[in-house]
């Protein structure tokens, strides 16, 4: 019998802060493949949010409407989000509201891609 006052632990929890911090390593696999650039560097991902029993949420956007890898990039990303260990469902969701700009990368995406 476990004491009231210690926090039942189970094998499969992750913390949310050390869950999300897996879900972007595992975006950073994911590269735009016209890009050299991972796509959460590029600033493709909108949010993330990590709902109770590991559900994952992604909204993401595109380069472009008309961008070539518009149904890899989602289905990649929501392949590496699940791979990880502990994590139970993944919903990415593409929207180009507001429309991606080259403003959305990160200082080292600029800095890879010649910007800086």
């Amino acid at each position: 019998m476990s004491d009231a006052s210690e926090p039942v632990s189970h094998t499969t929890d992750v913390s949310i802060p050390d869950l999300k911090d897996k879900i972007v390593q595992a975006i950073k696999t994911v590269y735009d493949p016209e890009i050299p650039v991972d796509v959460y560097e590029l600033g493709l991902i909108y949010e993330i949010n990590v709902y109770p029993i590991n559900n994952v949420y992604i909204l993401m956007t595109l380069t472009s409407p008309s961008c070539p890898s518009a149904e890899s990039i989602p289905s990649e990303v929501e392949q590496k989000v699940k791979s990880i260990p502990g994590i139970n469902d993944v919903k990415v969701e593409i929207t180009f509201d507001p429309p991606y700009s080259q403003e959305m990368m990160s200082e080292a995406a600029k800095l890879e891609l010649g910007f800086l």
